[in-house]
Formats: C-alpha cells, sequence, structure tokens
C-alpha cells in the first residue's frame, strides 16, 4: 500500500491537492481512522485514491476562554481538545459515538453527533468557522472565530457533513459551554406496555435532559443494564438538577449510574452513520461539487457515487 502523504500544515496539504488537481490523482483523507471501518461511508471511498494523512495538522490555533471560543486544526484529537477546555471550566460537548481519539476535523466532516447532540447542539450548531483546502488547492475560510450571525454563503455548514468530499478541513473555530456546576448521569427503568413510551416522555420533559438514551435489548446487555430502560444525563445548579431528576422518575424507577456508562455507549456505537444515495445527483449539489472538486478528486465514492 502506498505510504500516506503527511502534510504538516495547511499550506504543504494545498500543494498536494494541487499537484493531484494538475495530475487527476484521486486523494483520500485519512486522520486516527476511527469512521473508516467496512460498511462506512469512509469505507467505500476508491482503493485507488492516494492516502494524505491529516493527523500532521493538530494543536490549538487561538483559544479565549472568556468568549467561550476555541480554533483548533483538523487533527487535534477530541482528548486533547477536553483537556484544554476543563482547565477553564469549559468544554465542547461533541462527545460523538466512538471515543476521544478521533481528531475534530473527522468528527466536523461527518457531522458525527452523540448523546448530548440533542440538548447541547449537533457539530453543525457548534461549528462558527472553518478553513479548508479545495479540490483545486486553493485555501478557504468560511465563518469566523467568533460567534456571529452569518452573512452571505454559509461555507461552514456546506464543509460540516461533506465528509471531505467539497475539500479537506483543515481548522474549525468553536463555541464552547460552561461545564455545569452538577453533572449526574441516572438509570430510569420502566415495567408495561406503556414502558417505552413513557422512558421517551423524559426527553420532552419541562427540564430536558443533557442527554437521554433509550437502550435496546442488545445495547443495555452490552452495557451490563436491565433492559427497558434509559441512560439520562441530567446538569446545571443543584436545583435544576434535583427538579430533573423528579421529573424523570415519573417514568420509572431512578437510580444512579456511574457516568463512565457514556463512554462505554459511546465505544459501542449504536447508531448507524450509513448514507443513502449519491448527494451530488441533483442539479445543485452537482454545481456545488464542480465549483469546489472539479477534477472530482476528494474522496472519491463517500457518497455511492461511482468511484
Amino acid at each position: 500500500m502506498t505510504a500516506p502523504l503527511a502534510p504538516r500544515d495547511a499550506t504543504e496539504l494545498a500543494g498536494i491537492v494541487r499537484d493531484a488537481h494538475a495530475a487527476r490523482t484521486r486523494l483520500r483523507f485519512t486522520a486516527a481512522g476511527t469512521w473508516a471501518g467496512a460498511g462506512t461511508p469512509a469505507g467505500r471511498i476508491a482503493p485507488d485514491a492516494r492516502p494524505v494523512s491529516l493527523t500532521g495538522l493538530a494543536g490549538i490555533v487561538a483559544y479565549v476562554p472568556a468568549d467561550l471560543t476555541m480554533t483548533v486544526r483538523a487533527g487535534t484529537t477530541l482528548a486533547e481538545l477536553d483537556a484544554a477546555t476543563a482547565r477553564h471550566n469549559q468544554w465542547c460537548p461533541l462527545l460523538p459515538w466512538g471515543d476521544d481519539s478521533a481528531t475534530v476535523g473527522a468528527t466536523f466532516a461527518t457531522a458525527t453527533s452523540g448523546p448530548c447532540a440533542a440538548a447541547l447542539g449537533r457539530p453543525r450548531d457548534i461549528a462558527v468557522g472553518v478553513q479548508f483546502v479545495d479540490g483545486t488547492g486553493m485555501i478557504v475560510r468560511g465563518g469566523g472565530r467568533v460567534v456571529k450571525n452569518v452573512a452571505g454563503f454559509d461555507l461552514t455548514r456546506l464543509m460540516v457533513g461533506a465528509f471531505g468530499t467539497l475539500g479537506a478541513i483543515t481548522e474549525v473555530s468553536l463555541r464552547l459551554r460552561a461545564r455545569p456546576a452538577v453533572d449526574v448521569t441516572l438509570l430510569v427503568t420502566a415495567s408495561g406496555p406503556d414502558a417505552a413510551a413513557r422512558l421517551a416522555s423524559i426527553r420532552r420533559g419541562t427540564i430536558a435532559p443533557l442527554a437521554c438514551e433509550l437502550l435496546d435489548g442488545a445495547t443495555a446487555a452490552a452495557l451490563g443494564l436491565p433492559g427497558s430502560s434509559a441512560l439520562v444525563r441530567l446538569g446545571g445548579n443543584a436545583a435544576l438538577v434535583a427538579a430533573a431528576r423528579t421529573q424523570a422518575a415519573a417514568a420509572g424507577d431512578v437510580r444512579d449510574a456511574d457516568p463512565a456508562v457514556w463512554t462505554r455507549l459511546r465505544a459501542l456505537d449504536p447508531h448507524s452513520r450509513q448514507l443513502d444515495g449519491c448527494a451530488f445527483g441533483g442539479a445543485v449539489a452537482s454545481r456545488i461539487k464542480a465549483r469546489f472538486d472539479p477534477a472530482r478528486i476528494l474522496n472519491p465514492g463517500v457518497f455511492g457515487e461511482d468511484a
């Protein structure tokens, strides 16, 4: 297998893509490889595509705790991001399916969310700006490094979830949150014909949980937990969490659970990340692809198109 090219910064990556564009050499962007297994969209990339590792594009570019914003390079791991923000009692609550060895760039390129997404935001909600290299080798920046309204064409949201088919993300600017004063995990179990409905009602309560995952039989068994149960994460001040606990108790029996169970649940990756159909089949999508990757060399085959 051809050794991956390993650019050290966006400029080197741009040079690699320019050369590939001129030679019509197809490229496959890689990092930690946590989203590249068999059956995943990344697993469909054309086998002859030349691998380009983005792990060298790592580190924090800018962090302004007072503004709750941070800009990081794409090869930075989620574990490194969490460690940096924890020192200021902040966090970026991506917590995607998989584990924290995954990189920031891959998380946004695949738009992979996790248990806290409904309450705290999906990648498209958390990203305020991106820098990327398009299919011609041009370095492009969309959005900014501060939280503000978007004017004009939203390149940031276009790139999030494009699986590297429009450009290789090199930097992401993120909005952060303060860590909750109280953060607890509950296991709620229910019985009876309406058990599933009662557990699902926790998500629609007056006080929204940070996360609420209804466990199917296989997932519960893998975690060593009873069936017909839900994992619920509550966060906020003490009074709010106490009220939320009472609300959850209306759905079933409540007991405290080890917060580490979320790490185990994420590693099980219980939610499919399959992509159906070809994203470039429509006229508008085809024009976007032609604008950003006219030679069609970036991650070919991800969306089921002819690789």
